[in-house]
């Protein structure tokens, strides 16, 4: 294609196109990068299967990339599964005994297991064998199958719902995706550009980065809007204004903020006084489901300090006043 054409780009699923297939092309985490490269290397020459690895972090920030890459460095083929697909210990007993030796089996939102299964994987993990009952009472019997070596990796955006003993069965590491900072962020969206084959001005991919809310997964779905607006308006260069006019179509403010982050922000000042306000009054205050807050909006309005978690509840923050257009009241600034 032309250097500079918006159209005719066609691609069965987009999302894999920009996901990196090397080391060079992930970028960020880069001390997490360098512990799974030694990782990999080590076991590769003491012939051995990789130990078993946990990533967590908020969505979007790379966690299966990093596990199809994990694979890709090893030379091993993936399965890929998610802890709400896997019901019965029947399913998780047909995966694991059809893994070749050295394969590595992806769990993402692994934190949904049901915890019968997750006792089933504690020995699969361990002992790499499969104690299964058959039948029921008096005539139960316990079977165990033999398992090739393998390498679990497993995902989730909460931790804390894991049991203990299946986080420490995590014996090759469990490691914390972070947040990216702007200059990765431009460099990511600098790869996708040339992968979607579209020109950008640096002011317009500066202005992509300010409101990717420092997640690669929303930076590369704002560039493709971008594009997008674009396209429909016959342009062939992704400039300052087709980003601002597409920010004002989405309503995406220059935090990164959308309708429901300053719902949430605004429900806390005008119906609550700014809080403290217990999540499930939040919820219910928003329509919007606890899980849904905690997980999706919660951690970047924290993270800009517009929420703060208190042991009494959510506090808004002087940062939102002032984000918002309200003032901030004396009382809201002495719980802070």
């Amino acid at each position: 294609m032309a250097k500079g054409k918006l159209t005719n780009f066609k691609d069965q699923s987009l999302d894999l196109k920009l996901r990196p297939n090397i080391w060079k092309d992930y970028i960020g985490q880069e001390s997490i990068k360098k512990n799974l490269q030694i990782a990999i290397k080590a076991a590769q020459e003491r012939n051995e299967p990789i130990e078993h690895l946990l990533f967590y972090g908020p969505a979007g920030l790379g966690k299966t990339t990093l596990a199809h890459l994990v694979a890709n460095e090893a030379k091993q083929q993936i399965r890929i599964t998610s802890g709400p697909t896997i019901e019965r210990v029947g399913d998780l007993a047909s995966i694991l005994t059809n893994l070749a030796p050295g394969e590595i089996f992806f769990i993402d939102e692994v934190h949904r297991l049901n915890k019968l299964i997750e006792e089933v994987l504690y020995s699969a993990m361990e002992t790499r064998s499969l104690n299964i009952i058959l039948g029921k009472g008096p005539s139960a019997r316990t079977i165990q199958l033999e398992l090739a070596p393998f390498t679990l990796i497993a995902a989730t955006t909460r931790i804390s719902l894991l049991s203990a003993p299946l986080r420490s069965r995590f014996s090759g590491g469990t490691y914390r995706l972070n947040f990216y900072s702007l200059e990765e962020i431009e460099a990511i969206l600098n790869r996708s550009a040339k992968i979607l084959n579209v020109d950008i001005e640096p002011e317009a991919k500066r202005e992509i980065a300010k409101r990717a809310r420092a997640t690669p997964r929303i930076a590369n779905h704002l560039l493709k809007r971008c594009r997008d607006f674009a396209q429909v308006n016959k342009k062939s260069l992704i400039d300052l204004k087709t980003t601002q006019d597409t920010f004002e179509l989405l309503e995406i403010d220059e935090k990164g903020l959308g309708p429901t982050d300053r719902k949430l922000l605004e429900v806390l000042i005008t119906k609550f006084n700014g809080g403290p306000v217990g999540l499930n009054t939040l919820a219910a205050a928003t329509s919007e489901e606890e899980g849904t807050i905690e997980e999706v909006y919660e951690p970047y309005l924290i993270q800009l300090g517009f929420i703060e978690r208190t042991p009494r509840g959510r506090i808004a923050t002087p940062h939102a006043y002032d984000h918002l257009g309200f003032k901030v009241p004396p009382q809201q600034t002495k719980l802070i």
